[in-house]
C-alpha cells in the first residue's frame, strides 16, 4: 500500500510561519489530487486546501491569502506554506492523496496527520 508521510509540523507564534510536506512511497501511477485537511480538538476534518483532478486549487475561506499549496510531482511531494498563522490554525494536518495504484483505480489514502500548535 502507498504510504504518506508528513513533516514540518511543531509550534508556531501567531504571525508566524511554518512549511509542511507529504511524500508518497512507491506505489502510484498516476497522483489526481493533492491535498491538506485539518482536524481541531472537537471539531470535524475539514478541507485547507486542495489541488484538484483539473489541476485547481481549492482553499478554505479561513486561510486563503495565507496559505499556499504546491507539489512536485516528479517527488510526489505536496506541500502546505502556513503564513501569519493564527491560534485557530492549532490542529492536526492530514495529508491526502487519490491516484491510480498498482492495487487500483482512484484509490485514496491519507497521511498519519501532524501536530501543529499556534501559541505564545
Amino acid at each position: 500500500q502507498v504510504n504518506l508521510v508528513e513533516s514540518g509540523g511543531g509550534l508556531v507564534q501567531p504571525g508566524g510561519s511554518l512549511r509542511l510536506s507529504c511524500a508518497a512511497s512507491r506505489g502510484f501511477y498516476r497522483i489526481n489530487v493533492m491535498g491538506w485537511y485539518r482536524q481541531a480538538p472537537g471539531k470535524q476534518r475539514e478541507l485547507v486546501a486542495t489541488f484538484t483532478k483539473t489541476g485547481d486549487t481549492n482553499y478554505a475561506d479561513s486561510v486563503k491569502d495565507r496559505f499556499a499549496i504546491s507539489r512536485d510531482y516528479a517527488k510526489s511531494t505536496v506541500y502546505l506554506q502556513m503564513n501569519k498563522v493564527k491560534p485557530e490554525d492549532t490542529a492536526v494536518y492530514y495529508c491526502h492523496m487519490e491516484g491510480d495504484t498498482e492495487w487500483g483505480y482512484d484509490m485514496g489514502y491519507w497521511g498519519e496527520g501532524t501536530l501543529v500548535t499556534v501559541s505564545s
